[in-house]
């Protein structure tokens, strides 16, 4: 596995190693130790073990986000595209950084087969850009109804640069969602 420190600190991109042949191809899609490895090699923090395992499935142009939960039920993600391709977001809420409301996106699909770990005090969002994406989260803590809150796919202040498609679906929850400046963050 390749792991890369992504444009906002703690924000990891995970190549996993594929192996073909005239079969099709494998690969392993996590393996703890080797997860700790990567993070350590980059500098980063071990985050707490995966405790919930995630799934969704999205028909083209859903946007689902900016997701994240207050503590003490805070987050960590591991996220990836088994079927299909999303546009992938982390925004980062880390109260006093110095990247505080800064954003990341990368395309996850499963041909590249990467993957986003997306740790604790990060919003997360994905636009599905094609029709039955297989989205997959490993979280770090467990849902929590109270707990969770979200930040305006829009927000200006932010300034995501999503991509352009011909029209996007999102739930109620989604539009109505605060900007960062009323957020609650604590």
């Amino acid at each position: 596995m390749k792991f890369t420190e992504a444009q906002l600190p703690g924000v990891v991109i995970i190549e996993p190693d594929v192996y073909e042949d005239e079969r099709g191809w494998f690969m392993e899609s996590f393996n703890q130790k080797r997860f700790e490895e990567g993070l350590q090699s980059l500098g980063q923090p071990i985050p707490k073990p995966f405790v919930q395992d995630n799934q969704s499935c999205s028909k083209k142009g859903v946007l689902r986000g900016l997701h994240y939960q207050l503590e003490p039920f805070a987050q960590g993600k591991l996220v990836s595209v088994s079927q299909g391709a999303a546009f992938d977001v982390a925004v980062d809420l880390r109260t006093g950084s110095p990247t505080f409301g800064k954003w990341l996106g990368i395309e996850l699909n499963a041909t590249n087969k990467k993957m986003l770990w997306i740790p604790a005090g990060f919003a997360h969002g994905f636009l599905a850009l094609e029709a039955g994406t297989l989205f997959s989260y490993k979280t770090t803590n467990f849902y929590s109804k109270i707990s969770e809150r979200s930040i305006c796919w829009q927000d200006d202040c932010i300034g995501i640069e999503w991509p352009e498609l011909e029209s996007y679906f999102i739930n109620e929850k989604d539009r109505s969602a605060p900007l960062l400046s009323r957020a609650d963050l604590s």
